[in-house]
């Protein structure tokens, strides 16, 4: 295997088909969003390719760089991998095996735009209470918590006492939206 560090045109990037991640537009925006705010995070972090110019790491940030118009990036060009081995890597490369310390976030970190800066916004189901109790201090770093909640009406009530609980939490705004 070789591997080649270059500025190439953004043009000559493909983006990979058969990668299985998708972003979703809110995301796409925040990725967007960053990448105007920190351009040099792209000379850290560059986008892998394969010989044929395909990512194989990094299409949510070639699309995000399309968006904000750059014309060349810096790519690291990968050739002879197997294809099996492309497909591992596309995998780990986006596999979460860590979590954060929401503690830690919520001590030293919480005057940063965590959201913004891709720290999920967690989740929370109706039905799990002990959510309240167990990830209470989770959710103390957000500054807004995103719930989308689908329902058979005849749970309605134990979604709007789950966002009344959410509500309650000291610090936590809560953004309500029906689809």
């Amino acid at each position: 295997m070789k591997v080649e560090t270059k500025k190439v045109k953004l043009s000559d990037i493909k983006l990979n088909p058969d990668n299985p991640r998708r972003i979703s537009e809110k995301g796409m925006a925040r990725l967007v969003k960053s990448l105007q705010d920190f351009p040099e995070m792209m000379e850290l972090r560059e986008i892998i390719v394969d010989e044929t110019m395909t990512v194989l790491g990094g299409n949510m940030r070639t699309l995000a760089l399309r968006k904000v118009g750059e014309k060349e990036i810096i790519a690291k060009i990968v050739t002879g991998m197997t294809p099996d081995q492309k497909r591992e890597f596309i995998i780990k490369d986006n596999s979460d095996f860590g979590e954060w310390d929401m503690d830690e976030l919520a001590n030293m970190w919480s005057d940063l735009p965590l959201i913004d800066w891709g720290i999920g916004e967690p989740e929370v189901s109706v039905g799990n209470e002990e959510f309240l109790e167990q990830k209470e201090k989770e959710l103390k770093p957000y500054k807004k918590v995103h719930i989308l909640i689908s329902i058979d009406i005849e749970k309605a009530d134990e979604a709007t006492e789950l966002i009344d609980k959410l509500r309650s939490i000291q610090g936590v705004e809560i953004e309500q939206s029906a689809n």
